[in-house]
């Protein structure tokens, strides 16, 4: 393809990709989430005491909700804190912009999996529209685009998987690159806690698959690029290792660590063999095989097409009434892994594509929670690559069928097309339309205003009691946010006269003027409201109460 053309084409897909992932950021999704606020909130309290909301300086892990957190993209958002404030679209943003990079790094990661020497000329010269393709179906990709646009350190991590292996591939080329590559690897690690699984193991892969190519580089790059990864990741390894609360997330939604209900009902099977003397039963029913049943059962899971196309899982990981592919692609899907399996590629990229496939669900699947958006972000941009091969098999055989005549061929192509555009029209309306109004509630709606209703009334009171009861979890670090509250204050005082707790109403002792904030059920339904702030969909989200 004329380079012109392809410099034209990938202009227009980044800008693309730009406006769909900026057109109204901070307003889309309505609110965040307790994540995001407590990344915005701690990157605020660095910016201006060089410390974390607990007081801990430079930390490169926070502790959070207790859930230990990798840090590094709160320091993302540092910079753009003195232009934008302590805003929603100031810790939205540094997503945004490694979303964008992450479409533009595919293009060239496309083209120098396909563009190599090894390729077929046939599809050598068609690197450049495969690279295009992808490069555009991950531009409008409903999965891609969701986490774009929020703070999730996912989209942080996936960006920076992208570059590890773009480094990678262009290090076998050019060495240096083997630096860069494996310092973002490293860096990932600090990124999000999935990454600490797949950027290991992605790792291996490459090596494995490039093995020839990597042994015959000049050994000052290799060790090199060894010192460069361990230098960066030393910090974290450190970290991990000397605090032993620094996996208590990994250990608190890992199958491995605790029980579930199907595990539970094959350890009640075990006690029942073990007392009838049943050898065989206690084989199949040990623990062991339990866990083992789980995480292959929750591995298939991430590629059930129900839940790519039709139902998502939780409500913040994709628009309502969408997957988190669209539907138009499914068959395109299927007839592009067939064609990298049996047509001519580079046995190394094959390998490789495949195992990126693979390889990207094993983080998630040793959770609950299955099957998991976040957790196997990593799935991309594997999916709409498949699906850009699958685009141009079909096109290249239509093309060759003579029996298909001008008056089947077009109506059917255009009958394709109608319905992509419409599957994409209709994404665009429920996500920049609907999502707000069927979802706010997910996204823990109606603290802002809250906020601001507190600024007003709150000398008038004692005591100021806010429920942090689910949908209200973590509503401290809700009003941080909101009220920018003074980070040295709040590490040396917390809040005043504040307290975050469950609401029981009919227990609750009354001394002084105090004000209750809480969920609609903490109250009667006959007692006196001073405000009701309302879910986008009408229902009530949260009541102040006096008493």
């Amino acid at each position: 393809m004329n380079k012109k053309v392809v410099i034209i084409l990938l202009t227009a897909i980044i800008i693309l990709a730009s406006m769909l992932r900026l057109w109204g950021l901070g307003v889309v999704p309505t609110s965040p989430d307790w994540d995001e606020a407590s990344l915005g909130y701690n990157a605020f309290s660095i910016l201006q005491t060089g410390r974390d909301e607990y007081g801990k300086f430079m930390p490169i892990v926070f502790q959070s909700f207790n859930d230990y957190k990798p840090a590094l993209y709160s320091y993302f958002i540092i910079p753009l804190l003195p232009i934008f404030g302590l805003t929603l679209f100031a810790v939205r943003l540094p997503s945004v912009i490694l979303g964008i990079l992450t479409v533009l790094a595919t293009f060239f990661l496309v083209k120098e999996l396909f563009g190599t020497s090894e390729t077929k000329s046939k599809f050598k010269n068609n690197s450049d529209v495969i690279a295009l393709l992808t490069t555009f179906l991950l531009a409008i990709s409903p999965w891609h685009i969701q986490f774009s646009r929020v703070a999730f350190e996912s989209n942080a991590g996936l960006a920076f998987s992208v570059f590890s292996i773009l480094f990678f591939l262009k290090g076998l080329k050019k060495p240096w690159l083997l630096l860069l590559s494996t310092m973002c690897m490293a860096l990932n690690l600090s990124i999000y806690q999935s990454e600490r699984v797949f950027m290991p193991l992605i790792a291996i892969a490459l090596i494995s698959i490039y093995w020839k190519q990597v042994i015959a580089l000049p050994k000052k790059y290799l060790i090199g690029a060894v010192v460069v990864g361990m230098i960066v990741a030393s910090p974290l390894l450190i970290y991990i290792s000397t605090n032993p609360a620094a996996l208590s997330r990994a250990k608190g939604v890992s199958v491995l660590s605790q029980a579930t209900p199907s595990s539970q009902a094959i350890a009640n099977r075990y006690l029942v063999d073990k007392a009838d003397g049943n050898f065989l039963g206690t084989l199949f029913h040990s623990r062991r095989v339990a866990q083992a049943r789980d995480v292959i059962s929750g591995y298939i899971s991430h590629y059930d097409p129900n839940w790519l196309f039709i139902t998502g899982d939780d409500n913040r990981h994709h628009a309502p009434s969408m997957g988190l592919l669209y539907l138009w692609e499914l068959p395109f899907l299927l007839i592009g892994i067939y064609s990298l399996f049996f047509f001519p590629f580079p046995r190394r990229t094959k390998l490789f594509i495949f195992a990126w496939f693979l390889l990207a669900p094993v983080p998630a699947s040793v959770t609950f929670d299955v099957p998991h958006a976040v957790r196997t972000l990593n799935f991309l941009p594997t999916f709409q690559l498949f699906t850009a091969l699958g685009l141009i098999t079909a096109t290249a055989w239509m093309s060759k069928q003579k029996v298909l005549q001008f008056s089947l061929r077009y109506p059917f192509v255009c009958l394709v097309v109608a319905f992509a555009l419409f599957n994409f029209s209709y994404y665009l309306n429920q996500y920049f339309v609907q999502l707000n109004y069927f979802t706010s509630k997910d996204w823990q709606y109606g603290y802002k205003d809250a906020a601001m209703e507190l600024t007003k009334i709150e000398s008038r009171y004692k005591k100021v009691v806010i429920s942090n009861v689910s949908p209200m979890d973590q509503s401290y670090i809700f009003l941080l946010f909101y009220k920018k509250y003074s980070p040295q204050e709040y590490q040396m005082h917390s809040f005043n006269h504040y307290e975050f707790r469950p609401i029981n109403w009919d227990k609750e002792v009354k001394n002084g003027k105090i004000l209750y904030v809480g969920l609609p059920s903490n109250f009667p339904s006959d007692i006196r409201t001073i405000k009701t702030i309302y879910y986008l969909d009408g229902k009530p989200a949260i009541k102040f109460v006096e008493r």
